[in-house]
This record gives structure tokens, C-alpha cells and sequence, in this order.
């Protein structure tokens, strides 16, 4: 097992030199943040993040993300233009040494929370999400005053609404499809490099707005795995985007994924109500997931990837990105290393 540490680059408050001093740390989950999605990723980009990495005593072999063009997930002619693009970015990032890539496939949105900064009783705060605040944020019927937290502005709100009233007709069948079109072309380049791709679950696991979202469950995720059987189309399994549906059972899932999950994500969430959760620390006591049961569960099947601790709350006055604070991340990753170890060991 790797551990790892995602970190946003330019971007981020974070400093790699405090990511190296976490115990056991190894790497750094990185992206090329400033290039659009359909844009080829260039050689001396990667090589120039990889240098920064690397000089500060961390590896740099997993990416995520590489954002999939909106035109390849509605499955329009100019598709093939920014698959092609696509591949190319595979063989660069193969160049630099880079194993894992971690993609999504969700149409318009990466991820949605109500709120960014809910306060908890000990003066944390976390992300969390309720249905009923995200039904009343639905940018077909909330008008002018749009203001999403997970919306990235440079679409902007007419091509939001343009984006949301085309997918209503699409079908859960219509998007596995343009799904399987697209793994049909990169998964070869993939094989060739040597480099895994990982897809990222729906977060959170159901749909949302009317839109046609499609890794979220058991069912889906065998549709998905059987969609093209290489070894290298594979899953980020994230606990936190699968456990916020309390139907799923992370254990079997990974059981059925043996030999597929190229990377984890491990964090814990707190089901709330009916679609509704908030992000909890890590350790299996705050949450709704047991986490000891799942770091046993990727151990018995085979798994010795990379994993990072996932979200964190914002504790000790950390000025942070919601939900990407140092402090808490550090305590998860090494309650995580704990929990390897023991198990590893025999001892739990």
C-alpha cells in the first residue's frame, strides 16, 4: 500500500514540504488544474509539476483528475477530437511515470453539497449535503440567483441550462454507451503505457437535477467493469461517495471488484437522513461506515495500491479549501496507516 496525499498544485495553501513530514507518506495525487478539460496535457507541463513533487522527497504517480470533455459524455461528433486528446495525455503522463489516472464520468457536475462549511459542535466545520436544500438549488427552476457550490462558473448559467435540459432525455442505457465508446479508445493506449485507469463514483450516488448519473451502486458498477474487461479500466473506490447510500455494501462491492481498484479513497460520512450525510472524521466510531471493515476487506482481496485519506473537516483554525484542510487529513492518514498495519500484522 501507498499512501498518498492529494494537493492542488499552485493553488494550494498547503505546502509539500508540511505534506512530507505525515508519517509514512509517499506520494502526491496532483493535477494540471489550469488546462480545460479536452486539451492535451503536455510533456514539459507534467515533467515541470513531477520536478516540484519529486524535489520535495514525494513521488508522483497518480493523477486525478483528468476531466472528460463534456462532448464526450454526450456523445456528439466533435467526441472524437478530445478522445484523441485524451490519449495523448495518457502516453505523456505515462512518460513522467505517472501509474494511475483518476477520472470521473458525471455529466456537468464533479461533485454537489449543500453546504461547504457546516458547523459541527466542536467548531469544525465539514461538508454535508440535504436533499431537500439540493432539490431547491435545481437551476431549472430556481432563475437568475443561481449560485451552486459545486459549479464551476466558466460554463456559465445559459450553458448550464442548455447542459441540464439536453441530458433530461438521456437515458442511464444512452450514457453507459457514451461511456463504453469512450473506454474502447483509451483503455488500449492505457494497456500500451502500463497505466491504470480508475474511474471515480457518482458523488453522492443518485441522481441529481434530472441528470443521468451512472457509478453508484453494486449493479452499475458490474455494468461498468463488464463495459470493456481489461485489467487497466478500473475503480477509485471512494467510501465516501458509495457509503452515503446506506443500500450499498462497501464490502461486497469491493469483493466484486477484486483485481479493479487501482486507487481509494478512504474518508467516513455520517447518513443523516433520506439522501442527506455529513462528512465525519475518519476513524469508523464518528461515522457511518466501518472502516476497519473495509481496509480488511481491500487487504483479503488482493489490493496493494494507492490510497489517500479523502476529505477532511477544517479543525485548529485551518485556513483551508472546503474540505481540504491539512490537520484533519494528517490525523486520517495516519489512523489509515494504523489500521493497514494492524491488520497486516495480524493483530485486529
Amino acid at each position: 500500500m501507498k499512501l498518498t496525499f492529494r494537493w492542488y498544485y499552485k493553488n494550494d495553501h498547503i505546502s509539500l514540504k508540511d505534506i512530507s513530514q505525515i508519517p509514512t507518506m509517499s506520494g502526491i495525487v496532483a493535477s494540471l488544474y489550469d488546462v480545460k478539460p479536452g486539451i492535451k496535457w503536455e510533456l514539459e507541463d507534467i515533467m515541470a509539476l513531477k520536478a516540484e513533487i519529486n524535489n520535495a522527497g514525494l513521488e508522483f504517480e497518480v493523477v486525478e483528475s483528468v476531466p472528460v470533455h463534456e462532448d464526450i459524455k454526450l456523445g456528439i461528433d466533435t467526441r472524437d477530437e478530445y478522445i484523441l486528446n485524451y490519449c495523448e495525455t495518457i502516453r505523456n503522463l505515462s512518460k513522467a511515470g505517472v501509474k494511475v489516472i483518476c477520472y470521473n464520468f458525471m455529466p456537468v457536475f464533479d461533485w454537489m453539497r449543500s453546504d461547504l462549511k457546516k458547523k459541527n459542535n466542536d467548531g469544525s466545520t465539514s461538508l454535508s449535503y440535504v436533499n431537500e436544500d439540493v432539490n431547491k438549488l435545481n437551476p431549472l427552476t430556481i432563475g437568475d440567483d443561481l449560485d451552486l457550490p459545486a459549479w464551476d462558473k466558466s460554463i456559465g448559467k445559459e450553458k448550464l441550462k442548455e447542459l441540464l435540459i439536453t441530458y433530461q432525455s438521456f437515458t442511464e442505457e444512452q450514457f453507459f454507451d457514451n461511456l463504453k465508446y469512450f473506454l474502447d479508445r483509451i483503455i488500449p493506449v492505457a494497456a500500451e503505457c502500463d497505466v491504470a485507469m480508475a474511474i471515480h463514483p457518482d458523488d453522492p450516488p443518485w441522481k441529481i437535477f434530472g441528470l443521468p448519473r451512472i457509478i453508484g451502486n453494486k449493479d452499475n458498477l458490474i455494468k461498468f467493469l463488464a463495459l470493456n474487461k481489461s485489467k487497466y479500466n478500473g475503480v477509485t473506490f471512494c467510501t465516501g461517495s458509495f457509503g452515503s447510500s446506506p443500500t450499498n455494501d462497501l464490502v461486497k462491492m469491493i469483493e466484486m471488484c477484486k483485481g479493479r481498484i487501482h486507487f481509494a479513497h478512504l474518508r467516513n460520512v455520517r447518513i443523516t437522513g433520506e439522501k442527506s450525510f455529513e462528512e465525519a472524521p475518519h476513524p469508523s466510531s464518528c461515522g457511518s461506515i466501518d472502516m476497519y471493515e473495509i481496509v480488511k476487506a481491500l487487504r483479503k482481496n488482493g489490493f496493494d495500491g494507492y490510497v489517500r485519506p479523502d476529505h477532511g473537516r477544517a479543525i485548529w483554525n485551518d485556513s483551508c479549501a472546503n474540505g481540504y484542510g491539512l490537520y484533519d487529513r494528517a490525523l486520517g492518514a495516519t489512523y489509515i496507516v494504523g489500521l493497514f498495519e494492524a491488520i497486516d500484522k495480524g493483530v485486529i
